[in-house]
Parts: C-alpha cells; structure tokens; sequence
C-alpha cells in the first residue's frame, strides 16, 4: 500500500500478457529502462506492449491513456530487434485511405536513375529506403525525389547523393542510404505482417506509375499465396503500374504489408506485391546481401578460398 502523497509506480504492459511495476527511467531507441527499487530492468522495445504513467491503465479501474512518443520518435515496443525499422501492432485502429494517405505521404519516395525511374519508402529518420532490385538494376548514379511538409503543404526535394547498401536480386529488393549533408531526419513508414491480412481485405498502394508521384490506388487482396516463378506473391487488385515498383502497398492501420513490384500486363487487377514477412528477413540480414563497391556488376561479397599452408614449414 502506497504511503500518502506517494507516487504510484508506472505500469509497463508485457506482450508475453505480464506487467512490470516501477518507475520508467529513460525510453532508450531499442529498450525501456526501468526502476525496479531493488534494481534496474531494461526491457527490449519489441517486448514491450504499452506502457502508462503512474500504472493508469484502461481496464484496471483507470482511464489514463498509454504514454504516447513525441512526434517522428519510434513509437514504443515497435522497433525491430536492431532498432533498423518500426513494426506496428495488427491491433492499431483501422482509418480511412483519405486520412492514411495523407499520413503517410512523407514517407513514400520517387527513385531515379538514368534509365528510369521507380519507388519506395523511408525505413527510419538516417534516411535508409526500400526499393526493388530491377528499378536500380545496372545502376550507380541514383537520387530520390521526397515531399516534406511544410507549413502543412508538401515540398519536393531532391537528393542526389544516394548509396546502395544492399541488394537481392531474386527477391527484386534493394536497400539505398539518403547521404546528403543537410538531409533533415526523415518520416518513415511502419511494417506490418502479411500473416494478419485476409483475402478480400481492403488495402492501397502509393507510387509514381508513369512518373506521376505520389498517386494512390485502393483495391482488394486478392490472394495471399500467388506463386510465380518458384517465389509467393501478394495479389492485389489495387492498380500497379511501371513505375509503382518499389512503392509501399498499405493496409487499413497504415501499416506496410508488401512491396509493389509487377503486374500482369495483359489483365487488369492483377497486380503483385512482395510480402513485408520477405523484406523484414532481407533488412534483418542486410549484412549478407552487402552491395560490393569495388565490383558493381556484383550484388554480393565472396570470402577469399582457403589456402594450402607452407609445404616446408610442417603444415598439411
């Protein structure tokens, strides 16, 4: 029992269904510290499912609202395990195309070359993005096209110092760093999990078909499981067209669930997106598929063969 005028402990909500009591000391980017009395905890971001000031949760005879992060801040207990990308929850509340369109403007980018041009999507604020393998393919003189905001108005933007950081091309993925000097910190978009995805969910995608930037599309999932050429694809009827490529395609909580990449040219709503379940294991590895500077025609690093040890001095 709490002595008068005694703050009550906060209350941090566990995602495994258990609670820790204490005082939140700091909110680091990848955990939650947090005084125990006895002794510090610190609690990784991905375990943790909300958290309330002075233990004030709904549900426990309270009304006090979980502690919400400041603006452009990773929200809590939705960062991945690096702290590389956010996850949101499946149970974030489902909006409207309008309202989410709007939200997630900032985020989705245009990617150029001399070749063409494509989409994609803001990781986290140092500027990396997503985009597919085949939109910079053969490529080193990139930049990227983003809106931001501005006294509530979108303003584009051009960078120009661009890096490719890594690269699959089987799964048609690329990962590219913004290195401007004076690039602010960028508003990025939130994963989600095609697993919660059900067929005929609604859902859209955001692009530049044809050059015309930051078009949206709305549709339906058509179907989970495509197979095509040996690898599973979302299917979509929202419209995906050249220059969609790379772009995000959202559910209705704002949450990105694939990667636009293709469609089926002689159909109408028959586009394909990459599962996000498929770019989580890319950005998760990232380190594996490390783009080689040395030898551009070369997506991947080769360890040097291993040598015969000196005949004479007794080695094998």
């Amino acid at each position: 029992m709490l002595a008068a005028g005694a703050k009550e402990p906060d209350l941090v909500e566990l995602r495994s269904g258990g609670a820790v009591r204490g005082s939140v000391l700091a909110e680091r980017r990848d955990a939650l510290v947090v005084d125990l009395g006895f002794t510090v905890l610190v609690i990784p971001r991905q375990e943790v499912a909300a958290w309330y000031r002075g233990g004030a949760a709904t549900g426990r005879g309270r009304s006090a609202a979980p502690v919400r992060p400041e603006a452009g801040r990773l929200e809590l207990g939705t960062v991945s395990e690096d702290g590389f990308y956010r996850v949101g929850s499946p149970q974030m509340p489902v909006r409207n195309v309008r309202e989410l369109a709007a939200e997630v403007g900032e985020a989705v980018v245009q990617v150029r070359t001399p070749s063409g041009l494509g989409s994609g999507f803001l990781l986290n604020e140092e500027g990396y993005l997503l985009t597919n393998f085949h939109v910079i393919e053969g490529e080193t003189d990139i930049f990227v096209e983003v809106y931001h905001r501005r006294g509530g108005q979108l303003e584009r933007r051009t960078y120009r110092k661009v890096r490719i950081v890594a690269l699959n091309k089987f799964f048609d993925l690329a990962l590219l760093k913004i290195e401007d000097e004076e690039a602010p910190r960028f508003r990025a978009v939130q994963l989600g999990s095609s697993r919660h995805l059900a067929v005929g969910e609604p859902v859209f995608a955001v692009g530049s078909p044809l050059g015309l930037e930051r078009t949206v599309t709305e549709g339906i999932v058509s179907t989970k499981t495509r197979e095509l050429q040996g690898v599973l694809y979302l299917q979509t009827t929202a419209q995906i067209n050249p220059g969609n490529s790379g772009g995000p395609l959202f559910d209705l909580r704002g949450l990105v669930v694939g990667v636009t990449n293709m469609k089926i040219t002689f159909g109408e709503g028959l586009g394909f997106a990459i599962p996000v379940e498929t770019v989580k294991d890319f950005l998760d590895h990232r380190d594996a598929y490390a783009y080689d500077n040395t030898n551009p025609n070369s997506p991947y690093r080769y360890l040097p063969p291993p040598r015969r040890g000196n005949r004479g001095s007794g080695a094998p």
